[in-house]
């Protein structure tokens, strides 16, 4: 496993799950990255309250070059 300390901006891709394909760019290659995706939400009462599902992607260490690639946790909450 490389710890070796990287800062600033760099391209990761997202691979299977619902954000399949997904690109975007991360700081300090963060170990997860959280994805939500809203849920509707029926007869919802004041103040805001909304429902999101939680999906989970870590991150592959055996890719350490751009794009860094992030696989789909099957056992996200």
């Amino acid at each position: 496993m490389d710890t070796t300390e990287v800062t600033g901006w760099e391209a990761a891709v997202l691979d299977g799950g619902p954000a399949d394909g997904l690109r975007m760019k991360v700081s300090d290659r963060p170990r997860v990255i959280q994805v939500t995706c809203p849920c509707p939400v029926e007869a919802a009462p004041p103040g805001g309250i909304r429902a999101e599902a939680v999906y989970l992607y870590r991150r592959d260490y055996t890719v350490i070059t751009e794009p860094l690639r992030y696989g789909f946790d099957v056992a996200s909450p």
